[in-house]
């Protein structure tokens, strides 16, 4: 028996030319090909796909229209999230447990593709597609996401753009805010015949909400367009369709590395010191994707040809002339004479007196790309008396960064950055490549009331290093990895109500190209055991999890250390542990008002099993019981509506228990922790029928900030109260 993968995502309005059995058609094969692209559907029944998986679909998007991936990502079981920006511009994402620095040992996929700008060879995100665009977004964590690699530790995160609409749709979307917030957002599109096109794009600005001593600009302005075409080859026999996807994206942000002293931050959070007035992020990324799909009730094959190009140029201070790093001075700014003069130059109150005072700038710029092809075949059969679900897939991926990056000297003279007067100075010149094959295998066995999947998935990895500073060709590395990974999970249902899932599989994160073969791949294994239960008006689903590391793998990177080694370590022996609990239910409280709700908790505890010594400056000398950095053991999400015929108010707040900052001791920020925060969001809508709608939006309407981060130079602020009125038109 074929199982159900539903959507009804596709709501396209029908022109009046086109008759109704002619649109069922389309939809049909669009809804086909939408199955290949977002797993997950949207469903009053219960879910009986076994691992931890959560859909937030479109209409849970539109209700708080957030920009901030982070925001949304909080309602989502076993996330763990280290702020950085306020706006989620740089996002660290983590699933259960795992580090969230830069998002890099979760898979982060747009369509079903990877997005990172090198996820093998760099895997940090400091590209992340803008959310506007987005209409669903998937979180697949345990056995689940064995198929998507290359790390199985965690999990993956698909974001899923808009489709071609079967009929003519469009939208246009505007809004003010507060600090010069600015949004304009459209798309149109239409399906003629066998022909189908869709143009979106995305504008996005602010002036930001630190405030710069001086002044100057903390905002950023970023951008994003968008073209899809679909064409239909289908058969009596067949589905076929093929489509072209070409996406445009930029940014220019004026932000720091540099935070505050935590004396400084209880005065005013949100200032920034005067060394901070040339930093900057400016990136562009293109992409480019071919898919052709093709299929019937018994098959389907869905292949993607694909290209990510991404580079950037990030200017921010480095550190001063003296080799002093900037964190060790704002987390003492009065424990030594040094730390008194450099504390002065940064904040602008004293001039550059010697060469130990120049502050130094660099510029970390990068080009990478991203491209390969990939194929995955469902194949729905019976075998010996048992219905399977066979799934099968295969992908070459290449991809590439290259290091160009310098550094400057200036002079901090009567509270602005001036040139030493030096050449500029060349840091880093080098490449790091990988090329790599990875297949799986899934194969979904029902029998009566349970369902065993069995899965295996392949990488192997080349990749190179090379030295490209002048006198270093000689530095130079070529390593290969080879590696499978098993799972195995299954559901069994209790009734049509309720079911119990399990599962156990292999956790594995490459090293990258450059490490020596001394460093070793992260390795666990992980274990989940949970409940769900849908009667069509209440759903829940708990689910406790277990990662049994044998080693973890952490990368000195600046926005983790403060430096630009890019140096990897393993630890000894870890675990993570934790529990998830989801539960949704809508109150019908009169004839024309709904009251849901939602409740998102998260337990998760993670230490080291075995003490050790590490340069890493996260860890420092371990013993047995230290916790993980930036790990809250508790974390607790609250969303609550009130929707009628015209109107909806929807109010989310959310509890972030305190992290540490280190692990052990003898390292910077040792035995420092945040603070728990509570934060409330929210959003109301009007419709305004046939001339569109009216929407009111609070981002933290009880005003309150705390420390999300000292990393990787000192405290940074959570977001404070923003306001955003704005107007959307949809046909």
């Amino acid at each position: 028996m074929k199982p159900t993968f539903k959507l009804g995502l596709v709501a396209a309005a029908i022109a009046t030319s086109i008759s109704h059995s002619a649109f069922a058609e389309d939809k049909a094969k669009s809804d086909k090909y939408i199955e290949r692209v977002q797993i997950l559907g949207h469903t009053d029944k219960l879910r009986t796909e076994s691992g931890a998986a959560t859909l937030i679909g479109e209409e849970e998007l539109e209700k708080f229209k957030f920009d901030d991936i982070n925001r949304i990502l909080y309602s989502v079981p076993g996330v763990n999230i280290r702020e950085e920006d306020g706006f989620g511009l740089r996002p660290n994402i983590g699933f259960r447990g795992v580090t969230p620095e830069r998002s890099k040992k979760i898979n982060i996929m747009e369509d079903g593709v990877l997005i990172g700008p090198a996820p093998y060879s760099a895997p940090a995100a400091y590209y992340f597609p803008m959310m506007n665009k987005i209409n669903a977004v998937e979180v697949f964590k345990g056995p689940a996401a064995i198929k998507y690699g290359p790390n199985t530790v965690a999990g993956a995160l698909n974001l899923t753009t808009r489709h071609v609409p079967d009929a003519k749709e469009g939208l246009v979307d505007v809004a003010l805010g507060s600090n010069g917030y600015k949004k304009a957002h459209g798309y149109f599109g239409d399906t003629q015949g066998k022909l189908g096109y869709l143009v979106e794009g995305v504008h996005l600005q602010s002036d930001g909400f630190k405030k710069l001593d001086g002044g100057g600009d903390t905002g950023f302005k970023k951008n994003d367009i968008q073209a899809k075409f679909k064409y239909d080859l289908s058969s009596k026999s067949y589905t076929q369709l093929v489509e072209l996807k070409l996406d445009y994206a930029d940014e220019v942000s004026n932000e720091t590395y540099l935070g505050l002293t935590d004396a400084d931050f209880a005065k005013s959070p949100n200032r920034r010191y005067r060394a901070s007035q040339k930093d900057k992020m400016d990136w562009t990324h293109k992409q480019f994707m071919l898919s052709h799909f093709i299929g019937n009730d018994d098959f389907d094959v869905t292949t993607r040809v694909y290209r990510n190009d991404f580079e950037r140029s990030w200017f921010k201070v480095n550190g001063f002339g003296g080799g002093i790093k900037p964190d060790r001075v704002l987390a003492d700014p009065t424990g030594n004479d040094t730390n008194q003069r450099l504390y002065q130059v940064l904040t602008g109150d004293k001039d550059t007196q010697d060469s130990s005072e120049v502050i130094i700038l660099g510029d970390n710029a990068r080009t990478f790309f991203s491209q390969g092809v990939q194929s995955e075949l469902y194949w729905y059969t019976e075998l010996f008396g048992l219905d399977h679900t066979f799934n099968v897939g295969a992908r070459f991926h290449q991809d590439q960064i290259k290091r160009r990056h310098t550094e400057d000297g200036f002079l901090m003279k009567s509270g602005n950055l001036v040139s030493d007067g030096n050449e500029t100075k060349a840091t880093t010149s080098n490449l790091e490549k990988t090329d790599a094959i990875s297949v799986f295998f899934v194969d979904t066995v029902k029998y009566n009331d349970l369902s065993l999947t069995f899965g295996v998935r392949g990488e192997f990895i080349d990749s190179l290093y090379q030295n490209q500073a002048p006198n270093k060709q000689g530095d130079w590395q070529k390593k290969s990895t080879r590696i499978w990974l098993p799972s195995f999970s299954g559901f069994y249902e209790l009734s049509k109500q309720s079911g119990i899932l399990f599962g156990i599989h292999e956790g594995f994160v490459p090293t990258s190209p450059r490490q020596e073969p001394n460093i070793k791949p992260e390795s666990s294994l992980n274990y989940e055991l949970g409940y769900r239960f849908n009667n069509g008006k209440v759903e829940i689903e708990a689910v406790a999890f277990y990662h049994d590391f044998k080693r973890l793998i952490e990368t000195c990177s600046f926005s983790a250390c403060g430096n630009d080694s890019n140096i990897q370590f393993n630890s000894s022996n870890a675990e993570v542990r934790g529990l998830e609990l989801q539960g949704k239910y809508t109150l019908a409280m009169t004839d024309s008002i709904d009251f849901p709700v939602s409740v998102t908790y998260t337990y998760t505890h993670g230490e080291f099993t075995q003490g050790f010594d590490s340069a890493f400056n996260q860890w420092g000398n371990i013993k047995k019981g230290d916790p993980l950095p930036y790990l809250p053991e508790n974390q607790l999400t609250l969303n609550l509506g009130l929707v009628a015929n015209d109107w909806q108010a929807n109010l989310i707040t959310r509890y972030v228990g305190k992290m540490h900052e280190a692990s052990g001791t003898g390292v910077t920020l040792s035995g420092v922790e945040t603070k728990a925060l509570t934060v409330a969001d929210f959003s109301a809508s009007y419709q305004l029928h046939e001339n569109g709608s009216v929407y009111l939006k609070v981002d933290n309407v009880f005003g309150k900030q705390e420390i999300v981060s000292r990393r990787p130079y000192g405290a940074r602020p959570s977001k404070p109260r923003q306001g955003f009125v704005g107007y959307q038109y949809q046909f």
